[in-house]
């Protein structure tokens, strides 16, 4: 027979959650959950919710208690809802989800926070971040380069709050990049700054001056030798054999298509993105293909979007899966161990298995094993 499932939903709006209250002598699990219920963002906050009664569900143990607090996406009422769930004898607190929610965390040092984000930098010594990373993205990225046999990498990355996340990622990950620069995401600076990494004019140039000599020399096959010319763009090498850049949407594909406009193609230059979550507005743009990318688990995220439907008829996002896989994480850390000694659990090595792949846990940091994708001939392709 099935146990029962228990959630205690504590919450101060007006946003009830069904739940069971089951009062026993038995040694609890207490997870708090700091997710925005109020404000513009508590749509976002409701499906985290849902994912934490999946995770019970499926882990079946009535023993585990979550504690859902409002953030707002605001740090002051972070603060406030942290401190109630310390008052409550919670120890360990799932959330919050934005970077900016963090800020005043450090003022509640009886509490270690999983926080969604995937930014690592500047973060209180008791927020622990479970995003997928740059150093994560990086590490299965080295490891695609050394596959490929790829040497000469330079990597891209525009001039945006996250330069110091990928620096960081670089230096842990031990990727090796022959050039890094960082543009500009305005159209008209992006390509001239791109013309410049390509050595674009030059090349150009070179093809000119080739069309230039052919005509004027007195070769048999002169005509030929023009034709095979017409069809070039530039002539001559660039200084790498693949390109990382870390962007996303609309900034990404101006980035390719720029590259392409430099006679630099993906059929013949590996271009390498960070991590899409499978955006299928790329499938559409085959003149950008292939693109190579990190990321999760496809299958997985697959099969738990048919489950999330399946139970409360709504999407679910990559967020609501990595908010289940840590309920397990946190369930799989207590059942040998102490909770309440959390800041030993978090630096002792562990590996655990999730839907969204396998972290790493060692040193209060967590790392994901990714999987590699490539976007080919308008299909997603597994690499390893």
């Amino acid at each position: 027979m099935n146990k029962i499932f228990k959630i205690f939903i504590i919450v101060s709006s007006c946003i009830l959650l069904s739940f069971k209250f089951t009062f026993a002598n038995e040694k609890k699990i207490k997870i708090g959950l700091l997710v925005p219920i109020t404000g513009e963002n508590k749509e976002l906050g409701k499906l985290i919710i849902k994912s934490t009664r999946l995770a019970i569900k499926d882990i079946n143990n009535n023993e585990i208690e979550i504690y859902p607090k409002d953030t707002g996406s605001d740090p002051n009422q972070t603060l406030k809802s942290a401190i109630q769930l310390r008052d409550l004898g919670v120890k360990i607190v799932i959330g919050p989800v934005f970077y900016r929610s963090l800020l005043y965390l450090k003022d509640v040092q009886d509490i270690t926070f999983l926080s969604l984000t995937n930014k690592t930098e500047k973060i209180p010594s008791n927020v622990i971040s479970s995003g997928v990373n740059a150093t994560s993205q990086l590490n299965t990225i080295r490891k695609f380069l050394e596959f490929s046999e790829l040497k000469k990498t330079i990597l891209l990355t525009p001039n945006q709050d996250f330069e110091i996340e990928i620096k960081k990622g670089i230096k842990e990950s031990k990727i090796k990049i022959s050039n890094q620069y960082i543009y500009d995401q305005e159209p008209t600076k992006l390509t001239a700054q791109i013309e410049k990494i390509t050595n674009y004019k030059v090349r150009k140039q070179n093809l000119a001056d080739e069309i230039k000599r052919v005509e004027n020399s007195d070769l048999i096959d002169k005509e030929k030798q023009l034709k095979k010319l017409e069809k070039k763009y530039t002539i001559g090498k660039v200084k790498f054999d693949s390109v990382i850049i870390s962007d996303f949407n609309e900034s990404l594909k101006s980035v390719i298509t720029s590259l392409i406009y430099t006679d630099v193609s993906p059929k013949n230059k590996s271009i390498i993105t960070f991590n899409q979550w499978f955006d299928k507005s790329l499938l559409n743009e085959k003149s950008l293909q292939p693109i190579f990318y990190p990321s999760i688990n496809k299958e997985n995220l697959s099969d738990f979007k048919i489950k999330f439907k399946k139970n409360f008829n709504q999407d679910p996002n990559h967020l609501t899966l990595l908010t289940y896989d840590l309920v397990g994480l946190i369930y799989y850390l207590s059942i040998n161990n102490d909770l309440t000694d959390l800041d030993k659990l978090f630096r002792k090595k562990n590996s655990f298995k999730g839907k969204i792949g396998i972290f790493d846990v060692h040193n209060n940091k967590i790392n994901h094993r990714l999987n590699f994708y490539k976007i080919e001939d308008n299909k997603i392709k597994k690499i390893f």
